[in-house]
C-alpha cells in the first residue's frame, strides 16, 4: 500500500458543499405562504440539471440504502456527466456524503466527506464525483432526482487499493 488517506466527515453546510452542489433544506429566506395560508413553500432550493443536449428529462426515484459502519474504506466513486443528481432523505437518520470536484479523472486527494442531518438533502452538480448513498444506522430511503434520457449518465471508477486507501471516519 503506497498511501493511506484518512478523511474526517465535517458537518454539511451550504458554504462547505458549494464546490460540489447544493444543500437542500428549509431556508426561511426562500419561504412563502401558499394555499390560502395553509402551507409554506420553500422555493427554488436547487436546480435539476438534465444537461444541455435534447432528450434529457428529470426522473424521480426512491433508493433504499443499506447501512455501513465507519470507519469506511472508499473503494469506488461515480459521477453523472449529463446531469445533476439529488438525494433527499425520507428517513429520520443522518447519513454520510462523500464527494470530490468534477473532473475528467478522480483525484483521491480531493475527496471530502460530510455528515448530513436527516433534514438535509444534497444535489450533486453535473460531473461531481461522489460515493453512492451511505446510510449509517439502518436501511434508509431517499428520494432521488436525476436525469433520464439518452446517453450514458453514470461513470464509475474503482480506487486502486494498491496505490491508495481512503478511509472515512465520523
Amino acid at each position: 500500500m503506497n498511501q493511506v488517506l484518512s478523511i474526517s466527515a465535517k458537518a454539511l453546510t451550504r458554504l462547505a458543499f458549494m464546490p460540489f452542489g447544493d444543500v437542500i433544506e428549509v431556508d426561511q429566506e426562500r419561504a412563502m405562504t401558499i394555499n390560502d395560508g395553509q402551507a409554506t413553500r420553500y422555493h427554488d432550493l436547487s436546480r435539476v440539471d438534465t444537461g444541455p443536449d435534447a432528450g434529457g428529462y428529470p426522473l424521480i426515484n426512491i433508493f433504499r440504502a443499506e447501512p455501513c459502519s465507519p470507519p469506511l474504506t472508499i473503494t469506488m466513486m461515480e459521477n453523472h456527466p449529463l446531469g445533476s443528481q439529488a438525494f433527499m432523505p425520507l428517513s429520520s437518520k443522518p447519513y454520510l456524503v462523500v464527494v470530490a470536484p468534477a473532473s475528467s479523472q478522480l483525484d483521491v486527494t480531493d475527496i471530502k466527506a460530510f455528515m448530513a442531518a436527516p433534514t438535509q438533502g444534497v444535489n450533486h452538480h453535473r460531473g461531481v464525483w461522489h460515493h453512492p448513498l451511505l446510510a449509517l444506522e439502518r436501511n434508509c430511503d431517499f428520494l432521488v432526482v436525476d436525469r433520464g434520457g439518452p446517453g450514458n449518465n453514470v461513470i464509475e471508477t474503482t480506487l486502486d487499493a494498491g496505490a491508495v486507501e481512503v478511509i472515512v471516519t465520523i
